[in-house]
């Protein structure tokens, strides 16, 4: 162990346009949240292994002896990642006796924390205690998943001297360099992979990198020196089915090609031009022009996004709610629910912010006011987290 105790945080995601059609291969740009995951790592001299997930009411732990005979066979990944090790997989499996088709979120989270235990430190299993709590809700399509993993993958990662201990006495928050952020991407996608099977990797990069990225047949790319805008998150609490909704998006392709590949191709132009408002943005100062622009594109994904089928009477509540006060919103995600976001300019009255969240969950919905092109991964010392997070993590 190379530290007693440190604390990491990532961001949670949204799809700020190309939903559904980026499953096409459309462009689609996805953003860091505001809304973070926080992790704490201490080494102890129990013999056991801890893991503490208080958001799902979560409290496990196991001796280090009883884990140990799990790797019999199993290389040492030394920080080097090749593929998912299906053989250790299937032992923790049976060792957890977590079936094949699990999809509880308590059971992926402990399969994850343990695979990436396992494997980060086979040659030599430490005590440690790791501790989780999350701002972001679980199930929402909010990248929670993803910012566990990206979290779980820095800690043990920094904790076996795989990556540097970036923070110096006089930071509180630092980030690793480019190519250790690459395998703490490459780390938390295979957390991913334990959690969700066939994952696009976008998640987890997002909660890497941070800010926004562009997504394309499989390419994901930062952009550099985009601006921080403030937002309300808004959960329906509508649940759905993402598989069903993908699905009903394919039938209606498949049924009208002549129509929807046009609506396909102008959300990636919606994409696009957002993309290039959002650098112009960063480059020259934001402007009220550029504000009417992402507003514009905003209803018109959201018109888009209807003519696919995946809009509920839930988010045009929250688009007719939002509009009366001059503000601008979509659903972000799979749709039929959900969760929908709205966009806030830096002179949004913040009486104005105050009546539309009451609106809101005066409707049954969730509402937060927050920001995305958040920071992606970060260690922090103790003093820069508030005292309201660090209790929590510390109180295991």
């Amino acid at each position: 162990m190379q530290t007693r105790e440190f604390f990491v945080s990532a961001p949670g995601k949204v799809i700020l346009h190309g939903e559904h059609s980026v499953v096409h291969g459309q462009v689609a740009l996805a953003v860091s949240l505001n809304l973070r995951t926080f992790l704490r790592l201490q080494s102890t001299s129990s013999g056991e292994v801890h893991i503490n997930l208080p958001n799902i009411d979560t409290f496990l732990s196991w001796e280090i002896t009883a884990l140990q005979p799990l790797l019999a066979g199993c290389k040492a990944e030394q920080g080097g990642l090749k593929d998912l090790d299906a053989d250790l997989l299937k032992r923790l499996r049976e060792f957890t006796r977590i079936s094949e088709d699990s999809t509880d979120t308590r059971s992926m989270a402990v399969l994850a924390f343990l695979y990436m235990y396992l494997s980060v430190f086979a040659e030599s299993l430490a005590s440690i205690t790791v501790s989780v709590w999350s701002e972001l809700p679980t199930g929402a399509g909010l990248g929670s998943s993803a910012a566990y993993n990206v979290c779980l993958s820095a800690a043990l990662l920094s904790a076996r001297g795989n990556i540097s201990n970036p923070l110096t006495p006089q930071q509180e928050s630092a980030r690793w360099s480019k190519e250790e952020m690459e395998l703490i991407n490459r780390w938390a996608f295979m957390g991913e992979k334990i959690i969700h099977g066939n994952p696009s990797g976008v998640d987890n990069a997002v909660g890497t990198w941070g800010g926004f990225l562009r997504y394309h047949a499989g390419n994901i790319t930062p952009l550099s020196w985009v601006p921080v805008l403030r937002i309300l998150l808004t959960n329906t609490k509508v649940p759905r089915s993402t598989k069903v909704l993908v699905s009903g998006v394919k039938d209606k392709i498949n049924k009208f090609p002549s129509v929807m590949k046009p609506v396909l191709e102008s959300v990636s132009a919606v994409s696009c031009v957002c993309e290039q408002t959002l650098i112009e943005m960063a480059e020259r100062g934001p402007s009220a022009e550029h504000y009417n622009i992402l507003e514009e594109l905003i209803d018109i994904n959201q018109h888009h996004l209807n003519v696919m089928g995946v809009g509920h009477s839930s988010l045009d509540t929250l688009c007719r709610v939002t509009l009366a006060r001059g503000l601008h919103s979509k659903l972000t995600g799979a749709g039929g629910g959900g969760c929908g976001i709205t966009l806030l300019r830096p002179e949004t009255d913040t009486t104005v912010i105050q009546s539309t969240v009451e609106e809101l969950k005066a409707c049954g919905f969730d509402c937060w006011e927050t920001s995305i092109g958040a920071p992606g991964v970060q260690q922090h010392s103790s003093a820069a987290l508030s005292q309201h997070i660090l209790k929590i993590l510390s109180s295991y």
